[in-house]
């Protein structure tokens, strides 16, 4: 898709784009920006999310960084963690018009986080479609503060961590 001066639209040819690019990433995501570069702020992303890519615990603290998303397709899970690693809470988020576990459920599209709490989220379809919005700049060295508690994304015990995590939403 080309970006004309004044708009870029979101459109399904760049989810076919996005499901290419992280099929054949080791990560098993990829992502689509609509900002022009690190210093824009905010940031806007179309984020593409494989069942089974391993979204390491982190949080936005220094500097201070809210995180919203939308869900554009598909099911995701999110999980929140307190300083110590022990999941503080879980929410199942769909794209508005997927498919329900039950009739009686209603979970949300998206959500918006404050910033310097801990999380992570997992693909519970085969494939998430989440817009994603943040504070700029970007700077790779304070972007992220991983959690210590948790396996890293080169750490062999990883994919038993996305398992687990992926776990604590059955029968949703």
């Amino acid at each position: 898709m080309s970006r004309d001066h004044e708009l870029e639209l979101i459109h399904p040819s760049q989810f076919e784009q996005l499901l290419k690019d992280a099929t054949q990433s080791p990560r098993r995501r990829a992502v689509h920006c609509f900002h022009s570069g690190p210093d824009d702020n905010p940031h806007r992303f179309l984020n593409l999310i494989l069942h089974g890519s391993y979204v390491a615990p982190h949080r936005h603290a220094l500097p201070p960084k809210a995180e919203s998303f939308v869900v554009l397709r598909g099911k995701l899970g999110v999980i929140l963690f307190d300083d110590f690693g022990s999941v503080r809470s879980t929410h199942h988020l769909h794209a508005l018009g997927e498919p329900q576990a039950s009739a009686d459920s209603s979970p949300a599209c998206g959500l918006d986080l404050v910033p310097g709490i801990w999380h992570s989220i997992v693909a519970l379809s085969p494939v998430a479609i989440i817009f994603e919005v943040k504070p700029g700049p970007y700077d790779a060295g304070t972007d992220k503060e991983f959690a210590p508690w948790a396996p890293s994304e080169a750490d062999p015990n990883a994919p038993a961590y996305v398992e687990w995590l992926e776990q604590l939403f059955e029968g949703h």
